[in-house]
């Protein structure tokens, strides 16, 4: 009997033994250890949206009538007072060298009736008739001589209208028209012969969600990745940030307008998809933690675990920025410090632990 109550007695001892092991290695798996390091930290918010140009135009004539020639292509790219397409100009021409005649010959007859008017107020005894006859015919043709300018400027106007010139260097991204085309009066809507880019003026309009907008700013840097281009990376700067709300699918958002720097070559065309990371915040050299490690006390002052002589306890901190990933310690840390890092949301008390408020 003494043989099976000793035996009885180490079994015990083993189990509990065993026991104790286990709760040590759980409390152990309830804690991750970590280093305060001294990093960069960059907070940045999110939008996506697709690639526009800040500088296009659509180009028509201010004149109807039949196509003569398209002198680009789609793809081609132009200086600006480049032509790029005019109409038949022939009638417009034959127009302007009329009138430019006619206001010649209205010039010469109001010099003739100044002249006239001159001569008599130089007579001493010139009649008061012939006087007022003279002045009415200088009114006259001074009035004449006006018309006829103002008919040459229309002239002019109607033979520029007729030919499309590029307002700025660019892309020629579409061409609606061929040689020969008829076009109608713009009263009837202007029909858009050219549709001209500036592929260096290239912008992503971005829609950011209410919770982020208050802290974008103009001016701010942003990174852009497009999703056709992927490992491709390019920078940008906030040119516009917007005040209508959009609403989509019970989402308030807004749109952000960010000019991009575009390298030669780099393969972005318009529409493609793309994504902004805005970045609003940006620290160096600071000390960082895990965000997890940063807990509440009773307060709600914000507290690390910090292992100290195999004991873990809790130290009051003063916090910076966060990246949703990494926390900014101002206060209460130094680098090379360990933290602990509690794995469960609600742990037991581990025994043997010393927890700190």
């Amino acid at each position: 009997m003494k043989g099976w109550r000793i035996v009885t007695i180490l079994l015990l001892c083993l189990v509990l033994a065993a026991t104790a092991a286990c709760a040590g290695e759980q409390q152990e798996a309830e804690w991750q250890l970590t280093e305060v390091v001294r990093g960069d930290l960059t907070v940045s918010i999110s939008g996506s949206g697709n690639i526009g140009v800040s500088r296009e135009a659509n180009l028509a004539f201010g004149s109807g009538g039949k196509v003569d020639k398209v002198y680009v292509s789609e793809g081609n790219t132009v200086s600006k007072g480049d032509l790029l397409a005019k109409l038949d100009t022939s009638a417009l021409e034959l127009a302007l060298v009329q009138a430019k005649a006619a206001l010649a010959q209205a010039e010469v007859a109001r010099d003739d009736a100044k002249y006239n008017l001159n001569q008599l107020t130089d007579v001493l005894h010139a009649s008061y008739d012939r006087v007022t006859i003279a002045e009415a015919q200088l009114k006259a043709a001074e009035l004449q001589a006006e018309a006829a300018k103002q008919a040459v400027t229309q002239a002019q106007r109607q033979l520029d209208e007729a030919i499309i010139t590029a307002p700025f260097s660019g892309l020629v991204a579409a061409i609606n028209v061929k040689d020969g085309d008829i076009v109608p009066l713009p009263t009837m809507g202007p029909k858009i012969v050219v549709h001209l880019i500036d592929p260096g003026s290239m912008e992503l309009t971005a829609e950011v969600d209410e919770i982020d907008i208050p802290d974008v700013k103009l001016g701010q840097s942003a990174i852009i990745t497009v999703d056709a281009l992927p490992g491709k990376q390019f920078d940008g700067v906030v040119t516009s940030i917007g005040s209508m709300p959009i609403v989509e699918a019970g989402l308030v958002l807004y749109r952000v307008k960010i000019s991009l720097d575009v390298p030669e070559g780099s393969g972005l065309k318009l529409g493609m998809s793309a994504t902004a990371d805005i970045i609003i915040q940006q620290r160096s050299n600071v000390l960082l933690v895990p965000d997890r490690a940063i807990e509440r006390d009773s307060q709600g002052n914000p507290i690390v675990w910090v292992k100290l002589d195999e004991q873990i306890e809790g130290r009051p901190v003063i916090t910076g920025v966060s990246d949703g990933l990494q926390t900014e310690i101002l206060d209460g840390l130094d680098e090379g410090e360990i933290v602990a890092v509690k794995k469960r949301a609600t742990p037991e008390t581990p025994g043997g632990f010393l927890f700190g408020q």
